[in-house]
């Protein structure tokens, strides 16, 4: 029989083991994908905010205060025992989110914090910031900006002005900086939401993956920690990033495939969307998690994948036959209807957008 001394030696290097191999590292939150600050609901009880961000129903309802305090954290997840996640509306900017309708992340290292993504304005930024205090002391190494879209790029200037933040970005970023496109998308939101956007301007990245398309990832290393980036090309903007959280083998795919809404292609190529797809069915079919730039995170075999490849592909096919049969662009596009997707997130506002978009890609590529 054991003796307590035994017992007690036993007990806690099981504990040991358990924290050698990943366990849980914290109290509480230890649910995969648990909101780790359901207080902010009760302190707010507009907001209404799913109790899970992995492979959830439930669709994050926040209400962004516009005297809310910079210093106020934002609601989070905890997806890993260091990897935590930015649950943004699934809705177009408006008054009432102020930027906040797309999702973003930070896992912290021994080291330092390697934050996805930076929210759609500066101070939304600077609440991130805060959020990340909340949760650690560790300082922001490393900003990785997914794609140039305002809801996932216009905080950058905040992660800037910290300093000693690396900020990494795909080569198009570049043209991106240049474009009326940016000009337009910050004149509409200093429109909607002025004071929110006060100190924006484009960042240029200090690093550019310019590895060739869905090749050899760039890799960075803090506190112990790998993170492989790759070039998935231009699929969804002037380029976008795909990163691999290699320990924890999470994926965050960014708007590669969109979860609980309609896809948005207002620029990009849809040929490149298919092609970045299915590499990332068959290099991450069995990892353990993947994290779109909307809706929640999924677990395998990754439906909102497979389910954005069969729109994109049947928008494809659809506008393609249109143009054979001699239909205009209007006619097309006035004809296109998907009955399955009508009840998803943001279909009326996107659908005959993509369609027009793609009958002129199809419509150039066929002549």
């Amino acid at each position: 029989m054991a003796t307590p001394a035994a017992t007690r030696h036993l007990f806690l290097f099981c504990i040991l083991l358990l924290l050698m191999a990943g366990g849980p590292v914290q109290a509480t939150g230890a649910e995969p994908g648990a909101l780790q600050n359901p207080e902010f609901a009760q302190r707010h009880p507009d907001n209404r905010l799913p109790p899970n961000a992995i492979d959830a129903q439930a669709l994050p309802s926040i209400v962004v205060r516009a005297d809310a305090p910079d210093n106020e954290p934002l609601p989070y997840y905890r997806l890993a025992p260091d990897t935590y996640f930015f649950y943004g509306n699934i809705a177009q900017v408006d008054e009432h989110n102020r930027g906040f309708n797309g999702n973003a992340g930070f896992i912290v290292t021994p080291d330092g914090v390697v934050v996805i993504d930076s929210l759609g304005t500066p101070r939304l930024a600077r609440r991130m910031i805060a959020t990340i205090r909340a949760v650690t002391d560790q300082p922001v190494r490393y900003l990785i900006l997914t794609h140039t879209h305002p809801d996932h790029a216009y905080g950058a200037v905040t992660f800037r002005e910290l300093g000693g933040v690396t900020i990494i970005g795909h080569p198009g970023t570049l043209d991106y900086l240049g474009s009326e496109t940016l000009a337009e998308s910050a004149d509409y939101r200093r429109d909607l939401i002025g004071d929110d956007m006060a100190g924006f301007e484009g960042v240029p990245p200090d690093v550019l993956v310019d590895r060739p398309r869905l090749g050899t990832p760039r890799r960075i290393e803090l506190g112990g920690k790998h993170f492989d980036v790759y070039n998935v090309g231009t699929h969804h903007s002037h380029g976008d990033l795909v990163v691999h959280q290699v320990d924890a083998d999470i994926v965050w795919i960014s708007d590669l495939a969109f979860n609980q809404r309609t896809t948005f292609m207002g620029d990009g190529d849809s040929g490149q969307i298919i092609a970045a797809q299915d590499w990332l069915l068959e290099t991450f079919a069995d990892a353990r998690l993947m994290v779109p730039g909307h809706g929640s995170a999924q677990t395998a075999p990754f439906p909102m994948v497979t389910e954005t490849r069969a729109y994109v592909q049947r928008l494809r096919d659809e506008m393609a036959e249109a143009i054979e049969n001699g239909l205009t662009l209007s006619e097309a596009v006035n004809r296109s209807h998907f009955p399955e997707w009508e009840g998803s997130r943001l279909y009326e506002e996107n659908h005959r957008r993509n369609a027009s978009f793609v009958y002129l890609e199809m419509e150039m590529a066929l002549f």
